[in-house]
C-alpha cells in the first residue's frame, strides 16, 4: 500500500472513530435527560433561607433580606416595642439600627425546623457583636421564624426575637505605672 493510501486509511479510521464516539456521547446525554432531577426537600431551602437572611442582615444587603421576607411579615424584636407590621416598617427599624453599628458579626447555632404543608417555623440561638456608637458591644439570644410556602418560594411571615444577654464592653482600664525611682 502506498504511503498516502496509508495516512488516508489511518484518517478514515480516526474519523469514524471520532463519529461513534460523538454518537455515543450523545445517546449518553441524551439517557441522562430521564434521569430525575433531585430537588432539596424543603427543610434544606429553609435552613438555606434562614443562612442567606442572617448574612443579608450582617452586611447590611437588605435585597437579601428581602428576598426572604413576606411584604406583610410581623416581626417582634429583642427591644420591648411594639410589633413591626409589613416589609417597610421592619426595614426602616432594622436601617436605623444598622446605621449606628460597624463590625458586626452575628452567628447561630442549634437550629430546629419542623415543616408541615404550607408552614414551617424554625427556631435558633444566636450571639452577636459589633462596634454600636463607637463602643463595642454584644448580645445574645434567639429567634423563632415562621414560614409560609407562597408558590414555589417560602418566605417568613413572622419574626420573633428574644435578647437574653446584653453585653457592653468598657474600654480598657489604664493600669497606674509605679513612679521611677530616683537615683542619688
Amino acid at each position: 500500500m502506498s504511503m498516502r493510501r496509508q495516512m488516508t486509511s489511518r484518517l478514515g479510521r480516526w474519523f469514524l472513530i471520532a463519529i461513534l464516539a460523538t454518537a455515543g456521547a450523545g445517546a449518553l446525554l441524551g439517557q441522562q435527560k430521564n434521569v430525575p432531577i433531585v430537588r432539596p426537600s424543603d427543610e434544606q431551602l429553609i435552613e438555606t433561607n434562614i443562612g442567606e437572611m442572617l448574612a443579608g442582615w450582617q452586611i447590611g444587603d437588605v435585597d437579601l433580606m428581602h428576598r426572604h421576607y413576606a411584604e406583610d411579615v410581623m416581626v417582634v424584636s429583642g427591644a420591648y416595642e411594639p410589633p413591626l407590621i409589613g416589609w417597610t416598617n421592619y426595614l426602616a427599624g432594622y436601617q436605623s439600627q444598622r446605621q449606628r453599628m460597624q463590625s458586626v458579626r452575628l452567628d447561630r447555632r442549634n437550629t430546629f425546623l419542623k415543616v408541615k404543608g404550607n408552614f414551617a417555623w424554625s427556631t435558633y440561638q444566636w450571639e452577636f457583636s459589633a462596634i454600636a456608637d463607637g463602643r463595642p458591644m454584644g448580645a445574645q439570644g434567639q429567634a423563632t421564624l415562621v414560614w409560609e410556602k407562597r408558590g414555589d418560594r417560602w418566605l417568613i411571615v413572622h419574626n420573633h426575637t428574644s435578647m437574653v444577654a446584653v453585653t457592653t464592653a468598657q474600654p480598657p482600664q489604664q493600669v497606674a505605672q509605679p513612679p521611677e525611682k530616683l537615683e542619688n
